[in-house]
């Protein structure tokens, strides 16, 4: 249908919705009875609703250029897009008249319509229907939405302005940029009560976010007829059923050039923000908020934050790495291995059965050597320092997170109504209705029994239980491959001599390792690739009754499984590897064939610092590519010609309409990654002090790479409201908890932190040189003629007699031969009291800054509290200057002396407080 450029004989009609059913309608609670709703708290039951119809005509289109955000005659802003093709198909014609209908109750709302034929398309076969919401019909809804509109100017100053300000010069971006819009006290926006508010320029008032938010919730309940009994509404399902093929809003300009319309904040965001050059600078929070509404703008304030203080820890790790290369060479340990006359003279057992040989132990010497760099000192340090700033960045969020729902007004924010409306998917199911015990309204249900939902409920979390079972096997099958590996690289790298001049750096362990983790890390890649779809199919299959559960129990199944996928290979070389080794006369076997793998002499630490290290880094390296090529690529196939195209024949809205669509789940990927990688640098942080700097360097480049793809990749997401970040801070928590254990163990068991301390303090001959003799300590002595037969290597070209093996056991010939001696129980006890110490230091420091900082700052505190009480006055005010202008008129007399005599005591009342 095609708008008209003139409105004539328009006609306001406001009324009181009273549930009847007003044909034609757009709202559920005037067509239908509110049980029929999709989600009757939403309604408008008891709310004036106001309601602009038009008789629309025909106009000639003026000379202005297509690729515009308004509507031919220059004035209206297109505030949302509908596109859509002519079937030929057996439903061509029911699709025809669901948009008939569809876009009538549109116009009947109050929305204006404009629709462009499909000869003006590039392809010419598309229609365009272009919206706009006129002025009633946005004050309307922003009463409905409870939309905090500006009130007064905040006449709080802000004192921040510091030395420290100027200092960060560099990194700031331009006051116009940063702050877009004045400070003001806000409230609820009342129609009835518009002289209150800002509304000097309209144009103004209503924010483009605000305009397709409210006419999305518009479009997500206007219904389009019957079908099988029942009312159907909802833009959604339109999409669904292909009556329309895309539902967008317009983004205000192109991103790569400034035109001259009367916002243009994408230009400004893309080259204040979205640039890559401009990695240093801070992001424009507020514009972002502006431009793409606070649950966009929340992500971006929790991942810059996070970032933030990514640097210290990021800085600390850097410190404590470089303190272990610089003591690399003070290592008595490394010496000892590295030394002909130590490490060079002890012959270990072979490391696998039959096919291995006896060899020396200096061979493992510069792979010792790198093993001290997080092996240290400085890994207990930054180890306690990991757990109380991951404290301290939770905390601080809850601060930052506080400010923001002031600022961005989201005080006393309850749920969005977007988000707690019921899906359509549920809705289609429901078959009955019950009464809230709450609303005492009538709402619809899906009718099963307690036998069909527990039985929904097993298959679901068994196909869950599944999955994770699927991806231990993987790990399980990983292990084999290590096992079965390790005897051909030891074979390959003993009889090739083009391999010897790296044989100290590439040991048959560190090669072992390496390619065990790059598989792991694909077959990580390919079952999260498999994994999202089925838990997206699980999630469908239980129905869930509104979005925001819908987001809730996809996040969980999701992050358990991201958990199990990412970490499970951390978590066997932290814990397991080399701790259920036996000893060479009664070695343990996964599944009765191969033998478990053993450390290295120096430790396992080094191992799961390329394990930490392949997954991790191949996984940020991975996910930046993939979330930068495959949308710019899709683009790009899509319309190869969108910047040379002539703008009189691609139009805006089909150059938007040509970008990818960020989904409803598009934040929700973003979230889950970051969330997995902070799961890396804090439950494994002891064996990597670097894993913080990775992720900071990441970070910078995520922020860009999100920013740039969504200002130029993806179509305008519908503004919609969050005040946090939801579930995710719950499950942030749980790692920081979790993380504090892990650390523990890693120190006490995986690295060789406790047994120096052991040996040092209760063990050590030379205190001129602690140390000197650790290795030999270490490590025990076997006779190779008790190998059983199995193990016992197919050559011995050195006439080994005895062997050394890493564990504390009593030498042969001794009356415990082989059994575990008395420094082995006090290394186990050393290990158990430090798990506890530790855990209880940290803890209690945890506790007691997170009782130490509030979650909302003092200044916050005081704007709310000014807020309340400036509104309070402000309508205090108002209603008095009605009830003085009301005793004053002589035209309209009060009913009686009783009111007469109530109303003028409540002026005076007024007018003393």
């Amino acid at each position: 249908m095609s708008g008209s450029g003139q409105r004539e004989d328009e006609t306001l009609i406001e009324m009181t919705v009273t549930g009847e059913d007003i044909n034609g309608s757009l709202l559920d609670n005037n067509s239908i009875t509110d049980s029929e709703l999709p989600g009757n708290s939403e309604g408008l039951s008891s709310t004036e609703s106001t309601f602009l119809i038009s008789n629309h005509q025909r106009i000639d289109k003026h000379a202005q250029s297509k690729d515009s955000v308004f509507f031919w005659d220059g004035s209206r802003r297109i505030d949302f897009v509908l596109s859509y093709t002519e079937d030929t198909g057996k439903d061509a014609e029911k699709k025809a008249e669901r948009r008939r209908e569809f876009e009538l109750n549109l116009q009947k709302s109050g929305l204006e319509l404009e629709t462009e034929d499909k000869k003006e398309s590039e392809n010419g076969k598309t229609y365009f229907v272009k919206i706009h919401a006129p002025w009633e019909v946005l004050t309307t809804y922003a009463e409905v939405l409870n939309l905090k509109m500006p009130l007064k100017a905040d006449d709080l100053k802000d004192d921040s302005e510091n030395i420290l300000s100027h200092v960060l010069k560099l990194f700031k971006l331009p006051q116009e940029v940063m702050y877009p819009e004045p400070d003001y006290f806000t409230a609820p926006f009342r129609k009835d009560k518009q002289e209150l508010f800002r509304t000097e320029e309209r144009e103004k008032f209503f924010t483009p976010s605000t305009r397709n938010r409210i006419v999305y919730y518009i479009l997500s309940r206007c219904h389009y007829g019957e079908e099988e009994g029942k009312k159907k509404f909802g833009i959604k399902r339109l999409l669904t059923n292909g009556s329309y093929l895309d539902a967008y809003p317009l983004h205000d300009c192109q991103y790569w050039k400034k035109t001259d319309e009367r916002n243009c904040e994408r230009y400004t965001l893309y080259t204040h923000w979205a640039k890559f050059t401009r990695f240093y600078k801070e992001q424009p929070l507020d514009l972002i908020r502006k431009y793409y509404g606070e649950k966009i703008g929340i992500y971006f304030a929790w991942l810059g934050f996070y970032t933030e203080m990514l640097f210290y820890a990021a800085v600390v790790g850097f410190f404590c790495f470089l303190y272990g290369w610089i003591t690399m060479d003070d290592s008595i340990s490394s010496k000892e291995i590295c030394d002909p006359n130590i490490g060079g003279q002890i012959i270990m057992c072979p490391l696998c059965d039959k096919r291995c040989e006896f060899w020396r132990l200096n061979s493992t010497c510069e792979p010792s050597q790198y093993s001290h760099m997080f092996d240290n000192v400085a890994t207990l340090f930054f180890a306690i320092f990991m757990g109380i700033w991951v404290t301290l960045f939770l905390e601080f969020w809850k601060r930052r997170q506080a400010r923001l729902e002031y600022e961005w007004d989201l005080v006393d924010f309850e749920e969005e109504q977007q988000q707690l409306q019921l899906r359509p998917e549920y809705e289609s199911k429901c078959t009955e209705k019950k009464k809230n015990p709450v609303t005492q309204e009538n709402e619809l249900v899906i009718k099963q029994t307690a036998c069909n939902f527990l039985a929904k409920m097993f298959w679901c979390w068994m196909s869950v239980l599944f999955w994770i079972a699927l991806i231990i096997a993987s790990i399980i099958a990983i292990i084999v491959y290590r096992l079965w590996v390790y005897a051909a690289f030891a074979s390959i790298m003993d009889n090739n001599l083009a391999l010897k001049p790296v044989s100290n750096l590439l040991t048959p362990q560190l090669a072992t390792s390496v390619t065990a983790s790059v598989l792991n890390f694909v077959t990580i890649m390919i079952l999260n690739f498999l994994y999202e779809r089925v838990a997206i199919w699980i999630t469908d299959m239980e129905i869930p009754r509104t979005h925001l559960e819908y987001e809730n129990r996809l996040t969980m199944k999701m992050f358990l499984f991201q958990f199990v996928n990412y970490y499970s290979s951390c978590f066997y070389v932290a814990f397991f590897k080399g701790k259920f080794v036996g000893y060479p006369a009664d070695y343990s076997y996964l599944f009765g064939k191969w033998r478990n793998e053993e450390c290295d002499p120096a430790g396992c630490l080094i191992e799961l610092t390329t394990q930490l290290t392949i997954v991790m880094a191949g996984k940020q390296i991975w996910g930046n590519i993939q979330e930068a090529f495959v949308p710019w690529t899709w683009n790009w196939l899509k319309r190869r010609k969108a910047r040379n195209h002539p703008q009189n024949l691609y139009s805006r809205w089909e150059h938007d309409g040509d970008l990818q669509t960020f989904g409803g789940l598009g934040l929700f990927n973003e979230y889950l990654e970051m969330v997995v990688q902070f799961g890396f640098i804090t439950l494994f942080v002891a064996s990597f002090p670097l894993a913080p700097l990775l992720a900071l360097l990441n970070n910078i480049l995520e922020i860009r790479v999100d920013s740039w793809k969504l200002t130029t990749q993806f179509k305008r997401p519908v503004a919609a409201k969050a005040h946090s970040i939801g579930v995710w801070q719950e499950i942030l928590n749980g790692i920081a908890i979790l993380s504090v254990v892990t650390n523990a163990f890693i120190v006490a068991f995986t690295s060789d932190m406790i047994p120096r301390l052991v040996y040092y303090y209760a063990y050590s001959q030379d205190e001129g040189t602690p140390m000197s003799g650790y290795i030999g300590s270490s490590l025990s002595v076997f006779n190779v003629s008790d190998f059983k037969e199995q193990s016992m290597p197919m050559e011995n070209d050195m006439n080994v007699i005895s062997c050394r093996y890493r564990d504390y056991r009593y030498p042969p010939g001794h009356e415990k031969e082989y059994q575990v001696t008395m420094q082995y129980w006090h290394i186990l006890a050393a290990k158990m009291a430090f798990i506890i110490i530790m855990e209880h230091v940290v803890f209690l420091v945890k506790f007691f800054v997170a009782w130490l900082i509030p979650d909302v700052p003092s200044e916050v505190k005081a704007r709310v509290k000014r807020e309340k009480f400036l509104t309070q006055k402000i309508l205090h005010e108002y209603e008095l200057e009605k009830l003085k202008q009301k005793l004053c008129n002589k035209n309209e007399p009060l009913s009686n002396d009783k009111e007469f005599i109530a109303t003028k005591g409540k002026v005076a009342l007024s007018a003393a407080m």
